[in-house]
């Protein structure tokens, strides 16, 4: 899987010809081109990389976003790549800068890397392979995980943020380019039915279903007889926010997840109350 890859070059493969370069495309997620070393810098930038992250570029071509990572920011990482050479150029240029023993480079599909000890990942893959890594992510990441792409998004989960960046090269060509970055936080999977408990609000739990679209959180729950929707639901890496209008008051909740458990605060004027919640129910497998 190359690292690099652009619009023009995915535009030119398919009037070229066919079907089989274009299949070739979607299996690799697009040909070698390297990234501009101003974005590679922005990236690692936007992702406030530091020295106790771990990177891992998926595509890696010439490894430069994890060298970067390791010699400017003090990170660990790792790269995928599906070619070889440019795996063995990676591993040769770590060595030669005495990084190796804080990065690696691999010969490996992406679909099929072991991601999990990823604190940051980043990308600069088509539109097919970002299709394909989307619900890898969300399997594989831990939540709070960073995720920074090179001009292309996923589809259906929204980014958190996105900015611009000027270049004064891109496709191996000088000029007046422009580079767009999209960044994701990993979020808790909270999909499901909890118990929540919050004795200053009533004695018995109330029994809160949350349907979940990636960061954005749907529901509600009964209370008083009656249904009340869940309103501003939303998860960031581990935490979560939510807003209830129940009989004594409209409370704003705020906690922290723990897998199967929530806890935190509910605010309502300048009165908070300490609430629990236990997963009753686990979210079915299409949960996103």
């Amino acid at each position: 899987m190359t690292s690099s890859c652009s619009a023009l070059l995915f535009v030119a493969a398919t009037l070229f010809n066919g079907s089989l370069y274009a299949a070739d495309i979607e299996r690799t997620g697009g040909p070698y081109v390297p990234t501009p070393q101003a974005v590679v810098d922005a990236m690692l930038d936007f992702a406030k990389v530091g020295p106790k992250d771990f990177v891992i570029d998926l595509g890696s071509g010439d490894g430069r976003i994890v060298l970067t990572a390791a010699q400017r920011y003090s990170a660990r990482g790792q790269g995928f790549d599906i070619d070889p050479e440019l795996v063995g150029q990676s591993n040769a240029e770590a060595h030669k800068r005495g990084l190796a023993d804080r990065v690696s480079f691999m010969q490996q599909d992406v679909l099929q890397a072991r991601i999990d000890p990823a604190t940051v990942v980043t990308l600069y893959l088509l539109p097919g392979m970002m299709q394909n890594l989307q619900a890898k992510f969300m399997r594989e990441l831990k939540p709070g995980t960073r995720i920074v792409s090179h001009d292309f998004p996923f589809g259906d989960w929204k980014p958190d943020r996105e900015t611009s960046v000027d270049v004064p090269e891109k496709y191996g060509s000088p000029g007046q380019w422009k580079s767009t970055l999209f960044y994701w936080v990993v979020p808790a999977r909270v999909q499901g039915v909890w118990q929540v408990s919050a004795p200053a609000l009533g004695s018995e739990p109330l029994a809160l279903a949350l349907q979940q679209q990636y960061q954005v959180l749907e529901g509600s729950t009964n209370a008083g007889g009656k249904r009340v929707p869940l309103a501003g639901g939303k998860v960031d890496a581990e935490q979560v926010a939510f807003r209830l209008a129940l009989p004594a008051g409209t409370y704003e909740f705020k906690g922290v997840v723990d897998g199967d458990r929530m806890r935190g605060e509910a605010t309502q004027g300048g009165r908070a109350v300490r609430w629990t919640a236990v997963r009753s129910q686990t979210a079915p497998a299409e949960a996103r």
